[in-house]
């Protein structure tokens, strides 16, 4: 039996309307993607943790126009650590998992926390304040079918207070909720790795048994640091940061990841290449699909 079921890429808006979200759909439909991930705060459908039923309707309307297998991204500044904005980080991504249900979206991803270099205080509180607050979602979204996919992300300031991928695997499974499963970013975790002088297999590793969703997209594990290009590409030219990079273009060990490591049964291959790469998205797609079957071949040999 497959533990990957799917796989296909993200869309979102790209002014908030639902219009510019109709036409990414409508290209990934024509290349014959038949899984979407839906950047789902890139609209506007949710103020102060309340759905707008208009634009809720609208949307769900729009999703269902289209034969798609759907998961959702939910707040990419999601972070349950921060005390200040904790309470309306809860309300928002309920709201988030209600929209999630209507479209039949079985996973939506929730960014693991960080805490600033400046917020000493808070930082002895910060793991149980995200477990608490995971709980709590999680309890919310058992009804609704949905599952919370916690993803490891990497630091992105000097000082800051984030877990590495085999403590935010600690983090699920000290959880142990149903509806609760880890996300593995592997360019994230190859730049967390590189940072701070982990071991990237070993990181991943420790992610894979309770991970139940995954995003993948190349890079070369550089971190971002202060450099800040003038253009995107520049950071592709470099290869530094977080690229979200067609497969093949960056160093990841893709074939060494596939063949070794086992997921949670449902497990979605969640592509985050965007529409930049619109021509180099097939190719990818093809790469994913043969990721997914070597995958398959060491489940079946029980290895």
């Amino acid at each position: 039996m497959s533990h990957i079921i799917a796989t296909g890429f993200n869309a979102g808006s790209d002014d908030g309307e639902m219009l510019s979200l109709e036409a990414d759909l409508r290209a990934l439909a024509d290349m014959g993607c038949d899984t979407v991930e839906i950047g789902i705060t890139s609209l506007d459908l949710v103020a102060g943790g309340r759905i707008i039923p208009e634009r809720a309707e609208a949307f769900v309307s729009l999703c269902k126009s289209f034969d798609f297998r759907y998961t959702v991204h939910g707040l990419v500044s999601s972070n349950f650590m921060d005390p200040a904005t904790c309470r309306y980080q809860i309300d928002a991504a309920k709201a988030l998992v209600e929209l999630s249900n209507r479209i039949e979206a079985g996973i939506i991803v929730q960014h693991s926390g960080a805490l600033r270099a400046d917020q000493i205080a808070e930082r002895a509180g910060a793991d149980l304040r995200e477990r608490e607050a995971l709980h709590e979602l999680a309890e919310f979204a058992r009804p609704h079918g949905v599952r919370i996919a916690l993803e490891n992300i990497f630091s992105t300031e000097p000082g800051q207070y984030r877990q590495t991928p085999s403590e935010v695997a600690a983090t699920v499974r000290a959880l142990n909720h149903p509806n609760v499963v880890a996300l593995i970013d592997f360019s994230h975790a190859y730049i967390e790795a590189t940072f701070k002088g982990l071991d990237f297999m070993d990181e991943i590793r420790a992610m894979a048994p309770v991970a139940g969703h995954l995003h993948v997209h190349d890079s070369f594990g550089r971190p971002q640091a202060f450099y800040k290009a003038f253009h995107p590409q520049e950071n592709t030219a470099l290869g530094i940061g977080d690229l979200h990079m067609p497969l093949g273009w960056g160093d990841i060990a893709w074939d060494m990841i596939f063949s070794e490591l086992t997921f949670l049964p449902g497990t979605v291959l969640m592509m985050e290449i965007g529409s930049r790469y619109r021509r180099e998205q097939p190719a990818s797609l093809e790469r994913a699909r043969q990721l997914w079957q070597l995958n398959d071949s060491r489940q079946s040999q029980g290895t």
